[in-house]
């Protein structure tokens, strides 16, 4: 009897990237927990932000709550994972290293980085973030979407990064110094849109 040929394995899939919401600031300017706000038609910006990802690419998200999170946390869609920033009103560093922290429980190769108040972002920016991942490369990754020329979010940090830009951050500076020091990748997404952070009620 002729023996069955072996079964040729089917191409890799994408590498599995984390999405992380940071989402914990008291939103002292805008009035309000920017956590808590919702859109024109009673979205809220948390959901905005889990869906861009979801529909970008990540296999999972996970939503960084700080003030009010007992409200916030009703917010979060069922496909994330809430979890509060200890020190959170401290800055961004604390809930940036909550996310990264929380993201470690995951597999994940990389986490996208991402900001409730950006109700604007396009999955079609955080697909073309995540496009520059290769399989080899993924772990030691350092990317982020501008807009005309600015930097924006997401921004995508490979799995080696996530201790040493953890250790880095302090108070309310948060990845950017670490990012430019470490050569990040610009991936110009101006023609998206989405790139404007709400600090101020319309």
């Amino acid at each position: 009897m002729r023996g069955t040929a072996p079964h040729a394995p089917g191409p890799a899939g994408p590498p599995d990237v984390v999405g992380i919401v940071l989402a914990a600031g008291a939103g002292t300017r805008f009035g309000m927990p920017k956590a808590l706000v919702r859109d024109d038609d009673g979205t809220p910006w948390l959901e905005l932000a889990c869906r861009a990802l979801r529909e970008g690419g990540c296999s999972d998200v996970v939503v960084v709550l700080g003030a009010r999170a007992d409200k916030a946390r009703v917010l979060v869609p069922a496909d994330a994972r809430p979890v509060v920033a200890a020190g959170w009103s401290g800055g961004v560093a604390a809930s940036l290293r909550a996310g990264l922290a929380e993201a470690g429980r995951t597999g994940a190769v990389a986490a996208a980085v991402t900001l409730v108040d950006l109700p604007g972002l396009r999955p079609d920016a955080v697909r073309r973030v995540l496009g520059t991942l290769t399989e080899q490369a993924a772990r030691g990754t350092l990317a982020r979407a501008t807009y005309a020329g600015d930097p924006g979010h997401p921004v995508l940090v490979g799995r080696a990064h996530w201790g040493p830009l953890a250790d880095a951050v302090h108070g309310d500076t948060g990845a950017g110094p670490y990012l430019r020091e470490h050569g990040v990748r610009a991936v110009d997404c101006t023609d998206l849109g989405g790139g404007t952070d709400v600090d101020h009620r319309p």
